[in-house]
Protein backbone atom coordinates (compact mmCIF):
# COMPACT_ATOMS: atom_id res chain seq x y z
CA UNK A 1 0.00 0.00 0.00
CA UNK A 2 1.13 3.25 -0.85
CA UNK A 3 1.98 5.47 2.02
CA UNK A 4 0.10 8.54 2.49
CA UNK A 5 1.63 11.84 1.59
CA UNK A 6 0.05 14.89 3.33
CA UNK A 7 1.47 17.27 0.72
CA UNK A 8 -1.39 16.09 -1.81
CA UNK A 9 -4.26 15.67 0.38
CA UNK A 10 -7.29 17.57 -0.26
CA UNK A 11 -8.25 20.65 1.86
CA UNK A 12 -11.38 22.56 2.08
CA UNK A 13 -11.00 26.70 2.22
CA UNK A 14 -14.30 28.15 2.31
CA UNK A 15 -16.30 27.05 -0.53
CA UNK A 16 -13.00 26.18 -2.57
CA UNK A 17 -11.62 22.02 -2.40
CA UNK A 18 -7.86 22.42 -2.58
CA UNK A 19 -6.71 19.61 -4.37
CA UNK A 20 -3.33 19.56 -2.73
CA UNK A 21 -1.31 21.65 0.03
CA UNK A 22 1.46 23.25 -2.80
CA UNK A 23 0.37 27.23 -3.14
CA UNK A 24 2.27 29.11 -5.56
CA UNK A 25 2.92 32.55 -3.44
CA UNK A 26 3.02 36.00 -4.33
CA UNK A 27 6.32 36.52 -6.75
CA UNK A 28 6.59 40.40 -8.59
CA UNK A 29 7.99 40.19 -12.07
CA UNK A 30 7.16 43.06 -13.22
CA UNK A 31 5.89 41.88 -16.32
CA UNK A 32 2.62 44.17 -16.56
CA UNK A 33 1.59 46.26 -19.72
CA UNK A 34 2.85 49.34 -20.38
CA UNK A 35 2.10 52.67 -19.60
CA UNK A 36 -1.57 51.32 -17.98
CA UNK A 37 0.15 48.29 -15.08
CA UNK A 38 -1.98 45.76 -16.97
CA UNK A 39 -2.19 42.00 -16.97
CA UNK A 40 -1.93 40.97 -19.87
CA UNK A 41 -1.83 37.42 -21.74
CA UNK A 42 1.76 36.62 -21.27
CA UNK A 43 0.77 37.24 -17.82
CA UNK A 44 -2.35 34.41 -18.28
CA UNK A 45 -0.26 31.83 -20.02
CA UNK A 46 2.10 32.33 -16.83
CA UNK A 47 0.04 31.56 -14.13
CA UNK A 48 -2.14 29.16 -16.38
CA UNK A 49 1.09 26.81 -16.41
CA UNK A 50 0.81 26.43 -12.85
CA UNK A 51 -2.14 25.75 -12.46
CA UNK A 52 -1.45 22.61 -10.48
CA UNK A 53 -0.89 24.59 -7.45
CA UNK A 54 -3.79 23.76 -4.46
CA UNK A 55 -4.07 27.65 -4.71
CA UNK A 56 -2.01 30.60 -6.38
CA UNK A 57 -1.51 33.93 -4.53
CA UNK A 58 -1.02 36.65 -7.50
CA UNK A 59 1.98 38.66 -7.88
CA UNK A 60 1.27 41.60 -5.14
CA UNK A 61 -1.50 44.42 -7.08
CA UNK A 62 -1.35 47.76 -6.21
CA UNK A 63 -4.57 49.16 -4.74
CA UNK A 64 -4.53 52.62 -6.01
CA UNK A 65 -1.78 54.70 -7.57
CA UNK A 66 -0.07 56.27 -4.23
CA UNK A 67 0.44 52.13 -3.52
CA UNK A 68 2.67 51.57 -6.27
CA UNK A 69 6.17 50.69 -5.20
CA UNK A 70 7.98 48.90 -8.11
CA UNK A 71 8.11 49.42 -12.44
CA UNK A 72 5.99 47.11 -14.35
CA UNK A 73 3.87 45.75 -11.44
CA UNK A 74 -0.17 45.10 -12.10
CA UNK A 75 -2.64 47.37 -10.48
CA UNK A 76 -6.30 46.26 -9.83
CA UNK A 77 -7.83 49.69 -9.53
CA UNK A 78 -8.78 50.96 -13.45
CA UNK A 79 -11.55 49.07 -15.82
CA UNK A 80 -8.65 47.84 -18.02
CA UNK A 81 -6.70 46.61 -14.85
CA UNK A 82 -9.61 44.91 -13.88
CA UNK A 83 -10.71 43.79 -17.51
CA UNK A 84 -6.55 42.17 -17.63
CA UNK A 85 -6.77 40.47 -14.33
CA UNK A 86 -9.60 38.99 -16.01
CA UNK A 87 -8.20 36.74 -18.71
CA UNK A 88 -5.29 36.03 -16.36
CA UNK A 89 -8.31 34.27 -13.87
CA UNK A 90 -9.98 32.69 -16.97
CA UNK A 91 -7.07 31.17 -18.37
CA UNK A 92 -6.03 29.69 -14.53
CA UNK A 93 -9.87 28.78 -14.12
CA UNK A 94 -9.61 27.14 -17.44
CA UNK A 95 -6.97 24.94 -16.38
CA UNK A 96 -8.08 23.77 -13.50
CA UNK A 97 -6.45 26.00 -10.82
CA UNK A 98 -7.76 28.28 -7.85
CA UNK A 99 -5.83 32.16 -7.23
CA UNK A 100 -6.18 34.94 -5.13
CA UNK A 101 -5.32 38.32 -5.67
CA UNK A 102 -2.76 40.27 -3.27
CA UNK A 103 -3.47 43.45 -2.64
CA UNK A 104 -0.65 45.61 -1.99
CA UNK A 105 0.06 49.08 -1.17
CA UNK A 106 3.79 49.80 -0.65
CA UNK A 107 3.62 52.90 1.74
CA UNK A 108 7.29 54.16 2.10
CA UNK A 109 8.69 51.33 0.09
CA UNK A 110 8.03 53.62 -3.22
CA UNK A 111 9.98 56.82 -5.14
CA UNK A 112 9.12 59.73 -6.17
CA UNK A 113 9.35 58.71 -9.57
CA UNK A 114 6.91 56.19 -9.46
CA UNK A 115 4.46 58.45 -7.73
CA UNK A 116 4.26 61.67 -10.36
CA UNK A 117 6.46 63.71 -8.40
CA UNK A 118 4.67 62.85 -4.94
CA UNK A 119 6.23 61.33 -1.68
CA UNK A 120 5.55 57.95 -0.55
CA UNK A 121 2.97 57.77 2.21
CA UNK A 122 3.58 55.48 6.05
CA UNK A 123 2.41 55.22 9.01
CA UNK A 124 5.27 57.70 9.69
CA UNK A 125 7.45 60.51 8.11
CA UNK A 126 10.41 57.50 9.06
CA UNK A 127 12.55 56.75 5.72
CA UNK A 128 13.52 53.31 5.29
CA UNK A 129 17.36 53.71 4.79
CA UNK A 130 19.43 51.62 2.49
CA UNK A 131 16.07 49.98 0.91
CA UNK A 132 16.14 50.20 -2.95
CA UNK A 133 12.92 49.93 -5.09
CA UNK A 134 13.06 49.06 -8.57
CA UNK A 135 12.41 51.77 -11.28
CA UNK A 136 13.03 52.35 -15.06
CA UNK A 137 15.60 54.69 -16.87
CA UNK A 138 14.63 56.93 -19.46
CA UNK A 139 15.72 54.65 -21.95
CA UNK A 140 13.72 51.90 -20.40
CA UNK A 141 16.80 50.21 -18.50
CA UNK A 142 16.02 48.95 -14.95
CA UNK A 143 17.82 50.68 -12.37
CA UNK A 144 17.47 50.40 -8.54
CA UNK A 145 17.22 53.74 -6.16
CA UNK A 146 16.80 54.76 -2.56
CA UNK A 147 13.12 54.72 -1.68
CA UNK A 148 11.94 58.19 -0.62
CA UNK A 149 11.21 59.89 2.24
CA UNK A 150 7.69 59.33 3.31
CA UNK A 151 5.38 61.79 4.87
CA UNK A 152 2.95 60.48 7.38
CA UNK A 153 -0.38 59.65 6.67
CA UNK A 154 -3.65 61.82 8.56
CA UNK A 155 -6.52 59.90 9.80
CA UNK A 156 -8.97 61.19 7.03
CA UNK A 157 -6.36 59.54 4.70
CA UNK A 158 -6.03 56.22 6.12
CA UNK A 159 -9.83 56.37 6.26
CA UNK A 160 -9.47 56.79 2.41
CA UNK A 161 -6.71 53.68 2.05
CA UNK A 162 -9.50 51.55 3.54
CA UNK A 163 -11.87 52.13 1.01
CA UNK A 164 -9.38 51.66 -1.44
CA UNK A 165 -8.53 48.41 -0.38
CA UNK A 166 -12.07 47.39 -0.34
CA UNK A 167 -12.68 48.88 -3.22
CA UNK A 168 -9.63 46.86 -5.01
CA UNK A 169 -11.25 43.83 -3.34
CA UNK A 170 -14.74 44.39 -5.14
CA UNK A 171 -12.63 44.87 -8.28
CA UNK A 172 -10.81 41.31 -7.66
CA UNK A 173 -14.47 39.69 -7.23
CA UNK A 174 -15.12 41.51 -10.62
CA UNK A 175 -11.96 40.19 -12.33
CA UNK A 176 -12.55 36.85 -11.68
CA UNK A 177 -10.39 35.73 -8.68
CA UNK A 178 -11.12 33.48 -5.66
CA UNK A 179 -10.28 35.83 -3.34
CA UNK A 180 -7.85 38.28 -1.86
CA UNK A 181 -4.77 38.71 0.04
CA UNK A 182 -4.03 41.51 2.00
CA UNK A 183 -0.09 41.65 2.05
CA UNK A 184 0.62 42.88 5.23
CA UNK A 185 4.40 41.80 5.60
CA UNK A 186 7.56 42.51 4.14
CA UNK A 187 7.79 46.13 5.40
CA UNK A 188 4.69 47.53 3.47
CA UNK A 189 2.14 49.75 4.48
CA UNK A 190 0.16 47.36 6.95
CA UNK A 191 3.84 46.51 8.52
CA UNK A 192 4.59 49.95 8.93
CA UNK A 193 1.69 50.18 11.14
CA UNK A 194 2.20 46.71 12.77
CA UNK A 195 6.02 46.84 13.38
CA UNK A 196 7.29 49.06 16.58
CA UNK A 197 9.76 50.42 15.17
CA UNK A 198 7.79 51.79 11.67
CA UNK A 199 5.98 53.28 13.87
CA UNK A 200 6.23 56.60 15.55
CA UNK A 201 2.52 57.68 15.80
CA UNK A 202 0.37 58.94 18.84
CA UNK A 203 -2.30 58.98 17.79
CA UNK A 204 -5.28 55.80 18.00
CA UNK A 205 -2.94 53.98 15.63
CA UNK A 206 0.82 53.95 16.99
CA UNK A 207 2.16 53.38 20.51
CA UNK A 208 0.50 50.42 22.18
CA UNK A 209 -0.10 47.03 20.54
CA UNK A 210 -3.35 47.81 20.56
CA UNK A 211 -3.21 50.85 18.51
CA UNK A 212 -0.78 49.31 15.87
CA UNK A 213 -2.99 46.30 15.22
CA UNK A 214 -5.99 48.74 14.58
CA UNK A 215 -4.90 49.69 10.98
CA UNK A 216 -4.53 45.52 10.31
CA UNK A 217 -7.94 44.97 11.82
CA UNK A 218 -9.72 48.04 10.05
CA UNK A 219 -8.55 47.04 6.55
CA UNK A 220 -8.94 43.22 7.36
CA UNK A 221 -12.65 44.09 8.15
CA UNK A 222 -13.41 45.68 5.28
CA UNK A 223 -11.90 43.15 3.31
CA UNK A 224 -14.58 40.65 4.84
CA UNK A 225 -17.29 43.51 3.74
CA UNK A 226 -16.51 44.11 0.67
CA UNK A 227 -15.80 39.98 -0.24
CA UNK A 228 -19.22 39.05 1.54
CA UNK A 229 -17.02 35.93 2.43
CA UNK A 230 -14.53 35.86 5.13
CA UNK A 231 -13.12 32.97 3.72
CA UNK A 232 -11.86 34.40 0.70
CA UNK A 233 -9.38 36.95 2.43
CA UNK A 234 -6.33 35.83 3.75
CA UNK A 235 -3.40 38.07 5.42
CA UNK A 236 0.14 37.61 4.49
CA UNK A 237 2.35 38.25 7.81
CA UNK A 238 6.00 37.83 8.32
CA UNK A 239 6.97 38.06 12.43
CA UNK A 240 10.69 37.75 12.26
CA UNK A 241 12.05 39.33 8.71
CA UNK A 242 13.19 42.57 9.04
CA UNK A 243 13.06 42.85 5.19
CA UNK A 244 12.31 46.91 4.15
CA UNK A 245 13.72 47.64 7.22
CA UNK A 246 10.21 46.82 9.31
CA UNK A 247 11.31 45.80 13.02
CA UNK A 248 9.48 44.89 15.72
CA UNK A 249 10.50 44.65 19.39
CA UNK A 250 8.65 41.74 20.36
CA UNK A 251 7.35 40.10 17.18
CA UNK A 252 6.27 36.88 19.19
CA UNK A 253 3.65 39.07 21.19
CA UNK A 254 2.72 41.38 18.46
CA UNK A 255 2.20 38.50 15.92
CA UNK A 256 0.54 36.03 18.05
CA UNK A 257 -2.14 38.94 19.16
CA UNK A 258 -2.73 39.87 15.16
CA UNK A 259 -3.34 36.05 14.47
CA UNK A 260 -5.80 35.96 17.43
CA UNK A 261 -7.61 39.45 16.23
CA UNK A 262 -8.01 37.86 12.72
CA UNK A 263 -9.30 34.56 14.02
CA UNK A 264 -11.54 36.72 15.83
CA UNK A 265 -12.78 38.66 12.56
CA UNK A 266 -12.59 35.41 10.61
CA UNK A 267 -11.16 35.30 7.44
CA UNK A 268 -9.59 32.41 5.95
CA UNK A 269 -6.25 31.86 6.14
CA UNK A 270 -2.82 33.52 7.43
CA UNK A 271 0.42 33.18 5.14
CA UNK A 272 3.24 33.41 7.58
CA UNK A 273 6.27 34.10 5.74
CA UNK A 274 9.40 32.96 7.45
CA UNK A 275 12.64 35.21 6.58
CA UNK A 276 14.42 32.90 3.87
CA UNK A 277 18.01 34.81 3.93
CA UNK A 278 21.19 33.47 4.12
CA UNK A 279 21.61 33.57 8.32
CA UNK A 280 18.27 34.54 8.80
CA UNK A 281 16.96 34.09 12.26
CA UNK A 282 14.80 30.65 12.83
CA UNK A 283 11.35 30.92 13.70
CA UNK A 284 11.56 28.60 16.74
CA UNK A 285 8.76 25.42 16.73
CA UNK A 286 7.28 27.34 20.01
CA UNK A 287 6.43 30.35 17.92
CA UNK A 288 4.53 28.24 15.12
CA UNK A 289 2.41 26.35 18.03
CA UNK A 290 2.01 29.70 19.68
CA UNK A 291 0.44 30.96 16.49
CA UNK A 292 -1.48 27.79 15.75
CA UNK A 293 -3.25 27.86 19.30
CA UNK A 294 -3.85 31.94 18.57
CA UNK A 295 -5.93 31.11 14.85
CA UNK A 296 -8.16 28.39 14.66
CA UNK A 297 -8.13 28.84 10.47
CA UNK A 298 -6.00 27.27 7.64
CA UNK A 299 -2.12 28.61 8.08
CA UNK A 300 -0.05 28.82 5.45
CA UNK A 301 4.05 28.93 5.88
CA UNK A 302 6.42 30.27 3.25
CA UNK A 303 10.43 29.91 3.36
CA UNK A 304 12.40 28.05 1.48
CA UNK A 305 10.75 24.62 2.14
CA UNK A 306 11.57 21.26 0.38
CA UNK A 307 9.55 18.93 -0.29
CA UNK A 308 10.59 16.91 3.24
CA UNK A 309 10.56 20.52 4.79
CA UNK A 310 6.95 20.34 3.56
CA UNK A 311 5.87 17.15 4.71
CA UNK A 312 7.31 17.36 8.44
CA UNK A 313 5.64 21.03 8.53
CA UNK A 314 2.01 19.33 7.78
CA UNK A 315 2.51 16.42 9.66
CA UNK A 316 3.62 18.17 13.12
CA UNK A 317 0.01 20.19 12.52
CA UNK A 318 1.31 23.87 12.85
CA UNK A 319 1.30 24.19 8.96
CA UNK A 320 -1.88 23.61 6.83
CA UNK A 321 -0.65 24.42 3.46
CA UNK A 322 3.28 25.14 2.32
CA UNK A 323 4.03 28.25 -0.69
CA UNK A 324 7.01 27.36 -3.05
CA UNK A 325 8.46 30.59 -4.33
CA UNK A 326 11.17 29.88 -6.07
CA UNK A 327 10.85 26.85 -7.52
CA UNK A 328 7.43 27.41 -9.10
CA UNK A 329 9.40 30.16 -11.23
CA UNK A 330 11.02 27.48 -13.26
CA UNK A 331 8.81 24.88 -12.22
CA UNK A 332 5.53 25.18 -13.64
CA UNK A 333 4.32 21.60 -12.91
CA UNK A 334 5.71 21.88 -9.39
CA UNK A 335 3.23 19.76 -7.80
CA UNK A 336 4.28 16.85 -9.92
CA UNK A 337 7.72 16.92 -9.60
CA UNK A 338 7.23 16.73 -5.65
CA UNK A 339 4.24 14.21 -5.89
CA UNK A 340 6.97 12.20 -8.04
CA UNK A 341 10.62 13.25 -6.61
CA UNK A 342 11.73 14.41 -9.87
CA UNK A 343 14.60 17.26 -10.09
CA UNK A 344 13.82 20.90 -9.82
CA UNK A 345 15.24 23.27 -12.81
CA UNK A 346 16.93 26.67 -11.50
CA UNK A 347 15.99 29.72 -12.46
CA UNK A 348 17.42 32.39 -13.95
CA UNK A 349 18.03 35.16 -11.73
CA UNK A 350 18.63 37.69 -14.80
CA UNK A 351 14.89 37.12 -15.64
CA UNK A 352 13.12 37.40 -12.56
CA UNK A 353 11.90 41.08 -13.32
CA UNK A 354 11.19 42.55 -16.36
CA UNK A 355 11.33 41.48 -19.76
CA UNK A 356 9.38 39.05 -22.29
CA UNK A 357 8.86 35.72 -22.16
CA UNK A 358 12.26 34.71 -21.26
CA UNK A 359 12.77 32.93 -17.89
CA UNK A 360 8.91 33.47 -17.53
CA UNK A 361 6.89 30.61 -19.46
CA UNK A 362 9.84 29.15 -21.11
CA UNK A 363 10.07 26.61 -18.75
CA UNK A 364 9.29 23.37 -19.88
CA UNK A 365 7.23 20.78 -17.76
CA UNK A 366 9.48 17.65 -16.71
CA UNK A 367 9.62 15.47 -19.97
CA UNK A 368 7.04 12.55 -17.69
CA UNK A 369 4.07 15.32 -16.82
CA UNK A 370 2.87 15.09 -20.25
CA UNK A 371 -0.62 16.83 -19.03
CA UNK A 372 0.92 20.30 -17.53
CA UNK A 373 1.15 23.09 -19.68
CA UNK A 374 4.66 24.04 -20.81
Amino acid sequence: MKTRDPLFEPLTLGGLTLPNRVVMPPMTRSRATQPGDEANALMAHYYAQRAGAGLIVSEGTYISPMGKGYAGTPGLCTPAQVAGWRCVTDAVHAAGGRIFAQLWHVGRLSHTSLLGGRAPVSSSAIQADGVNVFVENADGSPNFVQASVPRALSKAEIRAIIEEYAQAARNAIVAGFDGVELHAANGYLVNQFLDSHANARTDEYGGTLENRIRFLDEVARALVDAVGDPSRVGIRLAPLTTLNGCVDADPVTTYTAAAQRLGEIGVGYIHIAEADWDDAPDMPAAFKQALRRAYPGVLIYAGKYTALRARDALQAGWADLIAFGRPFVANPDLPERLRNDEPLAEHDRATLFGGDARGLTDYPAYPHNQEQPS
